[in-house]
C-alpha cells in the first residue's frame, strides 16, 4: 500500500494536480497555420453566397453608375467619359416633375391600400370558417399567375368595346354608354393602381398571415380576461406584435412597386405621352424611345437613390414608434 500511495503522489506532482492528467507536448499543440486555416472554414460557406451578392446585386450598380457617366451611343458604343452631362440632361427634362411625383403618388398609393386590405384579409384568412383551406388557395391564384398576363386580362377587360366592366356596369344602369378608361390619365392611372393591388396583396396577405400565427393564443386569452374588445386587443396586441410581419411585408412591396414595369407598360405604356408613366418606364423610353443610353442609366441611378430614401425615411419612422412606444 505504502509503494501505491508514494507512486499515486509522484504521478500527481508530474502534472500539476492530483488527479489531472500531464499537459500535451508542445509538439502536440495546434500550429498557427492551421488556426488559420480554422479561421478560413466560414468563407466556405458563405463564400458562394458573396459571390453570387458581388454578381447580381454590387457589379450591376456598379456598371448603372459607370454607365451613367458615360456618353453612349444608341448602339451601345462607349464615346467617352461624360461625366455630369447625362444627369444635366435628365434634370433639364420638362416631364421629369411630373414622372417623379407621379411615381411617389404610385408607390404610396399602391402600398398603403395593399397593406390595409391585407390585414383585413388575414385576419378572415386566420378564423376558422369552411372551406378556408381553399379560399388560400385561391389566393395564391394573382401571385402565382403572371403579371404580365394579369395586366393583359384587365386591358381587354377595359376595353370600351368588348371589355366586360363596361358590360357590367351598363347592365347594372350605372353607365349609359361605354368609356374608353384607358384613354384618360386620371381613370387610367386609378385602374393602374387597382391592378397593381390586386397583385401585391397574395404576397403580403401570406406574410401578414405568418405573423398571426405566431402570436401567442395565451396573449389573447390574458386580454379577455382583463375586459378589452375586439377592438381594444386588434390594436393593442395584434398590431403591436405584427410589426416585424409588416416592416417585412411594406420594404418589399415598396420595391417592388417602384420598380413595377409590366402592369403600367401592358395596360397604358405610360401613355397618354407621359402622362401615366413612372420612373422605371420613363427610363425604359429614355433608353429605346429617344436613344438616350446615359440619360436612362442616370434615372436608373435616380430611382436607385429614391427607392433607398423612401426605405430609409420608412425605416426611421418606424423605429420612431417604437422608441416612443
Amino acid at each position: 500500500m505504502a509503494v501505491q500511495d508514494v507512486t499515486t503522489r509522484t504521478a500527481g506532482a508530474g502534472s500539476g494536480v492530483e488527479g489531472t492528467p500531464a499537459a500535451p507536448a508542445s509538439g502536440s499543440r495546434p500550429s498557427r497555420n492551421g488556426r488559420r486555416l480554422r479561421a478560413l472554414e466560414p468563407l466556405l460557406w458563405l463564400g458562394p453566397a458573396l459571390v453570387l451578392i458581388l454578381a447580381v446585386v454590387i457589379w450591376p450598380v456598379v456598371e448603372m453608375v459607370r454607365t451613367s457617366l458615360m456618353d453612349i451611343s444608341s448602339t451601345g458604343l462607349t464615346r467617352g467619359f461624360a461625366g455630369g452631362d447625362n444627369y444635366a440632361d435628365l434634370f433639364a427634362e420638362p416631364d421629369l416633375p411630373g414622372v417623379v411625383l407621379r411615381t411617389l403618388v404610385w408607390v404610396v398609393g399602391v402600398v398603403t391600400v395593399t397593406i390595409t386590405v391585407s390585414l383585413a384579409l388575414a385576419q378572415l384568412l386566420n378564423s376558422r370558417f369552411p372551406g378556408r383551406r381553399m379560399v388560400r388557395w385561391a389566393l395564391i391564384v394573382p401571385w402565382a399567375a403572371s403579371v404580365l398576363m394579369t395586366a393583359l386580362t384587365w386591358r381587354w377587360m377595359l376595353n370600351n368595346f368588348y371589355g366586360v366592366v363596361n358590360r357590367v356596369l351598363m347592365d347594372v344602369g350605372i353607365l349609359d354608354k361605354p368609356v374608353n378608361w384607358l384613354a384618360h390619365p386620371a381613370q387610367a392611372f386609378a385602374w393602374m393602381m387597382a391592378v397593381a393591388v390586386f397583385v401585391s396583396l397574395p404576397f403580403t396577405a401570406f406574410v401578414i398571415l405568418s405573423g398571426l400565427g405566431t402570436i401567442p393564443a395565451e396573449v389573447y386569452e390574458a386580454a379577455r380576461l382583463d375586459g378589452a374588445g375586439t377592438a381594444r386587443t386588434y390594436l393593442s396586441i395584434t398590431l403591436p406584435l405584427l410589426r416585424p410581419s409588416l416592416m417585412v411585408a411594406a420594404i418589399i412591396n415598396v420595391i417592388n412597386v417602384f420598380n413595377s414595369f409590366p402592369v403600367i407598360w401592358a395596360m397604358t405604356r405610360g401613355g397618354p405621352g407621359f402622362a401615366t408613366d413612372t420612373t422605371t418606364t420613363y427610363m425604359y423610353k429614355l433608353a429605346f424611345d429617344n436613344q438616350a443610353v446615359g440619360e436612362s442609366a442616370a434615372m436608373a441611378v435616380v430611382n436607385f437613390a429614391l427607392i433607398l430614401l423612401v426605405v430609409l425615411v420608412y425605416l426611421r419612422v418606424v423605429r420612431g414608434r417604437e422608441e416612443t412606444g
